[in-house]
């Protein structure tokens, strides 16, 4: 089982944030704030809610997520994480990651205070080194912070770092990107992923670039940036496991891995998901509703039953994201069905246009086909759908061949929103 912990607080809004966070504001103190100490409270409670229902369940990685969970006092986390262990089994060397922002660790031997905490792993938000760009992204750190950041990590002993870096931003080149990636390199982390932005509706930016005030790269840059980015990085060691990950051996976020494995997980806090069995629920993305949800012991309640349909899209879009692929097998032991019968045309253009990869008895997507994998997927799902309701209308789909026992804990943060948008595949250009 995994664990998210959603921390919803940061100290101000970044203006390309969709996720549910409040700002303290610039100079707050987190530890003094009522609404950080109500947070804790309910969430000693949300813990206590799901002990009773799955304590001493293995866990193998915990996530804090956010928002910026490196807001939160070092002592507060090692509460939290205490309260973990009290609860439910720790696997050993579980994976504890907390992410953070550059300018929350300056001051107070911060960094050392959360390992002795236990947290093992930070990811750590730079998104770039360029002072513009921060700006424009309303990011509250300088450049300068984000290397003071890495150094102050590497110096207390902490022997798993992440940074976390952004491309396609409005305003930036291919040459701007590939600096900022040789400079995160020259900081030593042990693992970089590499997003490339997404326009979330309702966001600053999202109508700053409606409105024409700012104009994202072109379309061809933003594909060298992708691929000559991704080039670079395993020029220096480190493997491109996932569309947007990278890391030296040894070193995948076995968190988020477990993610793209279709494992099951508990999500704590406002607006985190679950999905435990083969149903899924969603926390309320309000902190006064979550918690009257917690005190009112009505978690859980608005529940999903995940369809065989709803899995097997899951399946298609999570294992398609890893440089492993989709295991062909897998998708006869879920549905009864032979993956390649059932999409060969699509397989063999695919193929043909050097998009994907066979070999071994799975099918990977190759570094041209992980830049139009939206395109891909959406092709690949409305197939897909077409043969498992025809299937299932004859009588011809048949349910998993393994359930997982109840109390098991899959994947919460890859849900699909709704049917799938079919596009025409739009090939890379050479």
């Amino acid at each position: 089982m995994r664990i998210y912990i959603h921390v919803p607080f940061c100290s101000t809004r970044c203006r390309y944030c969709a996720f549910f966070s409040q700002a303290l504001g610039r100079n707050a103190d987190a530890a003094a704030s009522p609404l950080v100490q109500d947070f804790v409270d309910t969430l000693f409670m949300e813990l206590a809610h799901w002990a009773d229902r799955y304590g001493g369940v293995e866990v193998k990685s915990i996530f804090f997520g956010g928002g910026t969970p490196s807001l939160l006092p070092p002592r507060v986390v090692g509460l939290i994480l205490d309260r973990v262990a009290k609860y439910f089994t720790l696997a050993p060397k579980a994976e504890v990651t907390l992410e953070a922002n550059p300018e929350s660790l300056r001051g107070g031997h911060r960094v050392t205070h959360f390992l002795t905490a236990g947290v093992n792993r930070l990811s750590i938000g730079i998104q770039t080194l360029d002072e513009t760009l921060l700006r424009m992204l309303g990011r509250p750190h300088k450049a300068a912070d984000s290397l003071h950041a890495a150094f102050l990590a590497r110096e207390a002993g902490c022997a798993n770092i992440g940074l976390d870096l952004m491309w396609g931003l409005p305003g930036q080149s291919v040459r701007q990107w590939l600096q900022t990636l040789k400079d995160a390199i020259r900081m030593s982390p042990d693992h970089i992923s590499a997003y490339g932005l997404t326009l979330e509706p309702g966001t600053a930016l999202e109508r700053d670039v409606e409105a024409g005030r700012l104009f994202l790269p072109p379309e061809r840059d933003q594909s060298i940036m992708f691929m000559e980015g991704a080039a670079l990085l395993e020029q220096h060691g480190y493997l491109h496991y996932e569309i947007s990950n990278y890391a030296r051996m040894g070193f995948q976020c076995r968190h988020n891995m477990g993610y793209w494995d279709g494992e099951e997980y508990l999500g704590l806090g406002p607006s985190a998901t679950s999905t435990v069995g083969q149903r899924r629920w969603t926390n309320p993305a309000s902190q006064t509703a979550w918690d009257e949800r917690v005190r009112a012991n009505t978690l859980g309640n608005d529940v999903e039953e995940l369809s065989l349909e709803t899995r097997v899209l899951e399946m298609l879009m999570l294992r398609l994201r890893t440089a492993s692929g989709l295991r062909v097998k897998a998708y006869r032991e879920m549905t009864g069905r032979d993956f390649m019968r059932d999409h060969s045309q699509l397989v063999q253009a695919l193929h043909e246009n050097g998009l994907i990869r066979i070999r071994n008895g799975y099918l990977r997507l190759t570094r041209s086909g992980m830049l139009v994998s939206n395109s891909i997927l959406s092709n690949l799902f409305a197939r897909t759908v077409d043969v498992l309701r025809q299937a299932s209308a004859i009588g011809g789909l048949k349910p998993p061949i393994k359930e997982k026992p109840e109390h098991a804990l899959t994947l919460g943060e890859a849900v699909l929103a709704g049917g799938p948008i079919v596009r025409d595949v739009r090939w890379p250009k050479t």
